[in-house]
């Protein structure tokens, strides 16, 4: 590929903050044509046409390596100045204010908590494996996604309520309806994995790519 050939392509800056599933994040990116690269340090994102904020694991850990390496304010001004950003799994539960999760705080980017699941004891947690979302049609996001039938994969324990009902993109049920997905100007977040949903995750990551 030509320098040339490789400028075109989207830039997508992969925070790699000391945890999470890295790799398949990266792949998945770079799979549907995007120029995906890690970075290690806030000072790294210079250049980058999007963040992308991977994530898994306990969010307290999570927090503190944010802290440490700087990105929890290079996160905050990121999204703030409305500029591309997908969050998914950890990187969607951090967003918001505070977690049941060790009582751990978030990085408060939107108003609400993350909660863990209290349903029928028939229903086994975490929540893994294969569901569907629901959407409303319209968004550029979802296009070519089918509301209640596409289905995505999931592993988690706690889900986001959102302080403000008009963030939600996705919702599912699992005893129960919860926010799986939110969107907020150029910030997309989802609880499920997209790089590990195959056709229809990576059909989503592409929708997003073409909002760039």
């Amino acid at each position: 590929m030509t320098s040339q050939e490789n400028s075109s392509r989207p830039r997508l800056a992969v925070i790699d903050y000391g945890m999470g599933n890295l790799r398949s994040v990266l792949r998945a990116w770079q799979h549907i044509g995007a120029d995906a690269y890690l970075v290690h340090a806030p000072k790294e994102l210079e250049g980058a046409d999007a963040v992308v904020f991977p994530g898994q694991g306990a969010i307290v850990d999570a927090m503190r390596l944010l802290k440490d390496t700087g990105f929890d304010h290079a996160i905050r001004d990121w999204i703030a100045a409305d500029r591309p950003f997908f969050g998914v799994c950890l990187g969607f539960q951090a967003l918001f204010e505070h977690s049941e999760e060790g009582d751990s705080e978030g990085l408060g980017v939107f108003k609400g908590s993350v909660k863990r699941f209290r349903v029928d004891p028939t229903l086994k947690i975490p929540h893994m494996g294969w569901n569907t979302v629901t959407f409303e049609e319209g968004a550029p996001y979802t296009d070519g996604l089918v509301s209640g039938q596409d289905q995505f994969y999931f592993v988690h324990t706690y889900y986001v309520e959102p302080a403000d009902p008009a963030l939600t993109l996705f919702e599912t049920d699992y005893g129960g309806k919860f926010v799986s997905g939110v969107c907020s100007g150029r910030c997309v977040a989802t609880q499920f994995h997209p790089e590990k949903s195959q056709a229809k995750g990576l059909h989503l990551y592409r929708n997003f790519l073409r909002t760039l």
